[in-house]
């Protein structure tokens, strides 16, 4: 798969994290935080300064995506924005054609400042919606309603000229046919691009501890292999193929930023929590700031970052974090970019007989360009990925096994910590 760009390359993406909300969702393990007040000036000057400190090793890269994620970053002023952009054009070369997303929530508060954003340089819009369906979205803790929702999306077709939404189903009680009708209304309100993720029980949530208590359950298996079926064939007769495990598009339509971080390419991360991976002189490290926001904006206006640790990557672990990531994609993992990361082919770093085991059981394909997950190796891709990285004693089994975790956007240990 391209992107729209017309290329298969990974790109090099600016990831800003705004870690305020309005209310903390009971499913949401991001790094966001309720706060009644915060002072923007301070955190213009911070971020501008921490883009400053990244520019330093890497202004000579140059930028395909810029994503502002969160916590809610559609509640940031969009001149806070605007200057984040600013900056990042100062310091980098920007591509022509370079993708800017704003994570936004449906309140009409939020909506209506779309078009500034859009004045302010934002190109791409991706709206946290959740469920087509009023009950449930309390049941999520989300603050908006289905209107409000409609009327986000109608926004965002008319100041983006990209713009995608998430949903999240297997929801308790859901059913196969009251998901079908809640995606079809999906299906009909959507453009280029859908994130479709199931509900998963995230440690430290109020949902963990009321699914420990036994007051909430998740469909059974059966129920969520089902509905995950029913999605990809729904999606698929719509042209939003999976290019993804939960993530839909039509051609040229996938996030290129996320690409950036599936695709193993290099990203600066900035804000609260923020995680990057930067290779420089051939060397890749993982870069992490404070997760805290008072200890992050106190540090980066002491030093100008707030950078909590820096760790070398190793050979064996980027050809770990490279697979785990980009076995997610349904193009997969070509072989040459193996070879970029290591030096070496890359039969040299995984064993061909775990390889040929997971082809003839169907979940991994292999030809000479890349390897890549079937349909029903993503499906299975936690089991997929112990048996390939040598971690479990035989291939998994074709019975039905939990559905691969959802994709989350940013919060694997390799992305962006929410």
């Amino acid at each position: 798969m391209t992107d729209g760009r017309g290329t298969d390359t990974p790109g090099f993406g600016i990831y800003v994290h705004w870690p305020f909300c309005q209310s903390k969702c009971p499913y949401c393990d991001f790094n966001s935080h309720v706060r009644s007040e915060v002072d923007t000036d301070r955190w213009k000057r911070a971020l501008l300064a921490e883009l400053d400190h990244f520019a330093a090793e890497t202004s000579g890269r140059l930028v395909t995506s810029i994503f502002f994620g969160g916590g809610t970053p559609s509640l940031m002023p969009p001149p806070l924005a605007g200057a984040v952009i600013d900056r990042i054009a100062q310091r980098w070369a920007v591509d022509d054609d370079v993708e800017i997303t704003l994570e936004a929530n449906p309140t009409s508060v939020e909506a209506g400042a779309f078009a500034d954003f859009r004045l302010a340089g934002v190109n791409r819009a991706s709206v946290g919606v959740q469920a087509f369906n009023d009950e449930d979205l309390r049941f999520l803790g989300r603050q908006h309603s289905v209107a409000e929702a409609r009327g986000a999306i109608e926004l965002a077709a008319r100041h983006f000229q990209r713009f995608s939404f998430d949903l999240i189903y297997a929801r308790p009680g859901q059913t196969v046919a009251a998901w079908r009708q809640e995606l079809q209304e999906a299906l009909s309100l959507a453009a280029g691009h859908l994130s479709l993720y199931q509900l998963t029980i995230e440690p430290g949530t109020r949902f963990a501890t009321q699914f420990a208590r036994g007051d909430i359950a998740l469909p059974d298996e059966p129920t969520s292999a089902a509905l995950f079926e029913e999605t990809q064939a729904m999606t698929q007769a719509a042209g939003l193929s999976a290019y993804e495990i939960s993530n839909h598009a039509r051609p040229g339509e996938a996030c290129r930023h996320n690409l950036t971080y599936w695709r193993y390419g290099d990203y600066v991360g900035v804000g609260p929590g923020a995680h990057g991976r930067l290779t420089l002189n051939g060397a890749k490290w993982a870069t992490r700031t404070h997760r805290a926001p008072e200890i992050w904006l106190e540090r980066a206006e002491r030093d100008g970052h707030a950078e909590h640790d820096r760790t070398f990557v190793s050979i064996r672990e980027r050809v770990e974090e490279l697979m785990m990531m980009g076995l997610r994609l349904a193009e997969g993992v070509p072989h040459d970019r193996i070879e970029q990361e290591t030096g070496g082919p890359w039969d040299h770093w995984l064993d061909t007989d775990r390889v040929d085991a997971l082809k003839q059981a169907g979940f991994l394909l292999n030809d000479d360009r890349r390897l890549a997950a079937s349909d029903a190796g993503r499906q299975r891709l936690n089991a997929v990925l112990e048996h390939l990285l040598v971690r479990a004693p035989t291939p998994p089994r074709a019975s039905n096994v939990a559905l691969a975790a959802k994709a989350q956007n940013h919060q694997s240990s390799m992305a962006p910590d929410r």
